[in-house]
């Protein structure tokens, strides 16, 4: 039996972009992180430390985030090797970094996005 634990909509500010705009004023960023791990007696315990907290992985994201990134594939990579360097318990997981309104001339979007799963 696995643990998935999840963090949805979490957005940031960051200046991650290939444009000297976007390393220049930022853009608002969205991360969602689902991370598997074994099942973990904290369910039984209600012991915070049995566990991932969602906490340490919003506190991973920050870190993560506050380091520019050209591409959203880089950023997306840099997190999972985050997660798995700070939780060795991680077992699979899948970290999806959009960039909310992207200047993308002559468009309007609502997002653009990179999906890493493992």
């Amino acid at each position: 039996m696995t643990t998935k634990i999840q963090v949805n909509g979490l957005r940031m500010q960051g200046y991650h972009g290939v444009f000297a705009q976007e390393t220049r004023v930022g853009n608002l960023f969205s991360y969602d992180v689902e991370v598997t791990v074994p099942w973990l007696d904290a369910a039984g315990s209600d012991d915070i430390s049995l566990t991932v907290s969602y906490a340490d992985i919003v506190a991973v994201v920050r870190e993560v985030n506050a380091e520019p990134s050209r591409l959203l594939e880089h950023l997306a990579l840099r997190l999972r090797q985050a997660l798995l360097g700070r939780f060795g318990e991680i077992e699979g997981g899948r970290v999806r970094v959009a960039k909310l309104t992207p200047p993308v001339a002559g468009s309007e979007m609502d997002s653009a996005a990179v999906v890493i799963e493992w």
